[in-house]
């Protein structure tokens, strides 16, 4: 009995966390990824403190400073990257702008997460008619453009509900829209991993000693499957910005008065045959260095999760 209790929680093998903590601290171009992004992160999180300006001031918007150059072209350091057509600081609204991508891209990444972490261990586990059915289901979703399904679902909420609902709605919906349409990702990964755990003999000592499926599942399992999900979830915040850039350049994404960098993006490019390229060239190349910076840490993590990147 002792023996069956000692293996019904199994520790997560050592030697993978010290082969990816030692990989990680030779890794200049990993360091250099991961400190980008948590320096995106912290400066988005302390947008209100660092922000030369108040973007809630009335003031904010002054039309007779719109379109000037940033300060290393025309030494006027009021404006450290310039302003925009509607005379907005570029900085304030780019720091505000990254702080809305990033939470609708965590958020999002959050729910699809979710769902599919709960549908890929409830499919591999039960098995059967179940599995079929999810699987199905994740094939279903597979087989339509994700960017398509949510171009039209946008522009049908906004036709029903108008775009004044819309626009108070926009940040909710979009992570809902983003995150409902990712999901078959994190379920097939999930599914995989189960089929491989529950054939170990933990997973059949805890059968044996009758303990109920949910905990298996959810205490036992779950924990040994999460490796290749964090990679994942790396990538696919990536992705789910890109995804709302995309749609806020078509003009279903967030609203002017709620930049994110995608709105700021689309803004801008009517300005650049008018010279004023800075309105759309520095918030293109902020979101540039954020997609990279996330993809290469998620594909560091990707090599260094793998289970054949270490031996036991």
């Amino acid at each position: 009995m002792k023996h069956i209790k000692a293996d019904l929680t199994p520790p997560i093998p050592g030697s993978r966390w010290r082969h990816m903590l030692s990989g990680f601290a030779g890794d200049k171009l990993a360091m250099l990824a991961l400190f980008i992004f948590l320096f995106y992160c912290l400066v988005a999180l302390l947008a209100p403190l660092v922000a030369p300006f108040d973007v809630d001031d009335p003031a904010f918007m002054d039309l007779l400073n719109a379109e000037i150059a940033p300060s290393w072209t025309t030494h006027d350091y009021r404006f450290l990257l310039g302003t925009d057509g509607q005379g907005r600081d570029l900085l304030s609204i780019i720091l505000y702008g990254t702080r809305l991508s990033l939470t609708i891209g965590i958020c999002a990444v959050i729910l699809q997460a979710g769902i599919g972490i709960c549908i890929g261990l409830m499919a591999g586990y039960l098995g059967g008619r179940v599995d079929n059915f999810l699987m199905r289901c994740a094939d279903i979703q597979l087989s339509f453009s994700n960017m398509m399904v949510a171009i039209v679902f946008l522009a049908v909420f906004q036709s029903i509900f108008g775009v004044a609902m819309y626009q108070q709605l926009a940040m909710l919906v979009l992570i809902l829209v983003i995150g409902l349409t990712e999901w078959p990702l994190f379920a097939r990964t999930i599914r995989a991993s189960v089929l491989a755990e529950k054939q170990k003999e933990y997973v059949d000592a805890a059968r044996v000693m009758g303990i109920s499926q949910k905990r298996i599942m959810f205490r036992h399992i779950l924990p040994n499957t999460l490796s290749p999900v964090l990679a994942i979830f790396t990538v696919q915040i990536a992705n789910a910005i890109v995804a709302e850039a995309a749609l806020s350049f078509l003009g279903l994404g967030m609203p002017s008065t709620e930049p994110s960098l995608g709105s700021l993006i689309s803004e801008g490019v009517s300005y650049m045959f008018a010279g004023s390229w800075w309105i759309c060239v520095i918030p293109s190349i902020t979101l540039i260095i954020l997609i990279l910076a996330m993809n290469l840490l998620g594909d560091w993590l990707h090599d260094h999760l793998n289970p054949r990147a270490y031996k036991d």
